[in-house]
């Protein structure tokens, strides 16, 4: 199993293929739906990314208050789909990665293989087991928000497995095309 160090610049990650496991240690940013909106928002105001994201990675997750002596009571991901809508332009502003669960849209594969970018799956319904991997949360913008504000997240040796790889290869298309030849 290989280990990313985050954040991770794309040529870190463009040896990557579809099916390896990963895990990742170092920061992560969290954001779901509402959270997309205001990074868009602010990605189209000033020009830029906003609170360091250049570079980053997005992990789709809403991380409960902490619980159980851990920073977060739970952290699991959420389903990537309904992030699509903002990640192409998310990517090509200088996000490297994203970690979710379950299939892109054809316009996320392709937009992973235009910026070298990585889209990570995470195992849905051990959010409570994951967060035994998350070190440390701090709060970066939109409290307001609850379990979709803004947040860094810190990691250590977080699995998870590579979706869609740098080159476009997408796993969930590759895996419905072999079960329907089988």
């Amino acid at each position: 199993m290989r280990e990313i160090r985050l954040p991770a610049s794309r040529e870190a990650i463009a040896p990557l293929r579809v099916g390896d496991e990963v895990v990742l240690t170092g920061t992560v940013f969290t954001a779901r739906d509402a959270t997309h909106v205001r990074i868009v928002e602010a990605l189209e105001r000033d020009g830029a990314l906003p609170h360091g994201l250049d570079g980053a990675t997005l992990f789709y997750a809403g991380p409960t208050p902490p619980a159980a002596g851990r920073p977060a009571g739970a952290v699991g991901p959420t389903t990537a789909k309904r992030m699509d809508e903002w990640t192409p332009r998310l990517l090509e502003a200088g996000i490297v990665a994203t970690i979710g669960k379950g299939a892109r849209s054809p316009r996320v594969v392709e937009a992973c293989a235009r910026t070298g970018s990585v889209y990570f799956a995470a195992v849905g319904g051990a959010a409570a087991l994951l967060a035994r991997r998350v070190t440390a949360i701090e709060m970066v913008a939109w409290p307001e928000l609850g379990t979709e504000a803004l947040t860094c997240m810190t990691l250590e040796r977080f699995p998870v497995s590579v979706a869609i790889d740098s080159t476009g290869r997408d796993l969930y298309a590759e895996a419905r095309s072999e079960w329907r030849r089988g």
